[in-house]
C-alpha cells in the first residue's frame, strides 16, 4: 500500500523558512568573511611591526658597518676626489678644442701674397685676431671678404654650409707705397675647433689661397715677437 504525503505547512510559512535558511547563510557567509578579513590584516599588521621594523633595524647595521668600513680606508677623500676627476675626464676631453686645425684653416683662406706676423686664438670667446702684411689694400680687402664667406660642413651633415666666421672686421691699417699693413678680427663658429666634429672649410674662389698654389711659408716674425 502506498504512502501519500501532504503539506500541510501554508505558504506563508514555508516563505518564512526559506527566509530564515537565507539570512543563517548570509550570516554564515559574512562571519567567515570578517575572520578572514581579520587574519590578513593581522598578518600584515605582524609584518609591518615586526619583519619591516627587523629588515630596518639589520639595513641600518649594515650601513653603520659598511661606513665604518669605508672610513677606515685610508685618504678615501683624495681617493674620491680622483675617481669623480676621472669619471669627468671624457667631458672634458670632448669640450677640448682642436687647436691643431688652426693652421690648416688660416692656410686655407689667407691670400698667396700675403704673410702673418701675428695670429691670436681666445677659445673660450671664439674670437680670432689676424696681423699681417699685403703688397696692397686691395690684398687686405679680398682677404677680409673671403673670412665673411667662408662656409663650413660637418662630416655627419649635423651643420651644412655654415659661416665659419661672423663680425669679420678691418680693425686697423695702414699702408705705404709698395704694401700694407692689417689687422683683422673676427669671431669664430666653434664648431670648426670641436673635439667631436669634422668640419671641412668652403673657402669662395676669390682669389688664390695659400693652399690653391702650395706656399706653406704664411708667418712672418714682427719685431715684437712671433705669431699666438
Amino acid at each position: 500500500m502506498s504512502n501519500i504525503q501532504f503539506n500541510l505547512l501554508p505558504d506563508v510559512k514555508l516563505d518564512y523558512i526559506k527566509t530564515r535558511r537565507t539570512k543563517q547563510t548570509v550570516i554564515s557567509v559574512s562571519v567567515l568573511l570578517s575572520i578572514v578579513a581579520l587574519i590578513i590584516f593581522l598578518f600584515l599588521l605582524f609584518t609591518v611591526d615586526v619583519f619591516q621594523k627587523k629588515n630596518i633595524s639589520d639595513l641600518n647595521k649594515d650601513i653603520k658597518k659598511f661606513s665604518g668600513q669605508l672610513q677606515a680606508v685610508p685618504d678615501l677623500n683624495k681617493i674620491l676626489t680622483v675617481q669623480n676627476q676621472l669619471a669627468s675626464l671624457p667631458a672634458l676631453h670632448d669640450q677640448k678644442s682642436v687647436s691643431s686645425r688652426t693652421f690648416g684653416y688660416i692656410q686655407q683662406v689667407t691670400p698667396n701674397n700675403a704673410t702673418i706676423s701675428d695670429l691670436k686664438l681666445d677659445y673660450s670667446a671664439n674670437t680670432i685676431s689676424i696681423t699681417g702684411a699685403a703688397p696692397s689694400l686691395d690684398v687686405v680687402n679680398t682677404y677680409t671678404d673671403t673670412l665673411k664667406f667662408t662656409k663650413f660642413s660637418t662630416a655627419d651633415k649635423t651643420s651644412v654650409n655654415q659661416s665659419a666666421f661672423s663680425d669679420v672686421v678691418l680693425s686697423s691699417f695702414a699702408r705705404t707705397t709698395d704694401s700694407a699693413t692689417f689687422t683683422i678680427t673676427a669671431s669664430f663658429n666653434p664648431i670648426i675647433f670641436s673635439n667631436t666634429e669634422t668640419p671641412t672649410l668652403t673657402v669662395p674662389n676669390i682669389q688664390s689661397t695659400r693652399s690653391a698654389v702650395d706656399q706653406p711659408s704664411i708667418f712672418k716674425k714682427n719685431s715684437a715677437g712671433s705669431t699666438h
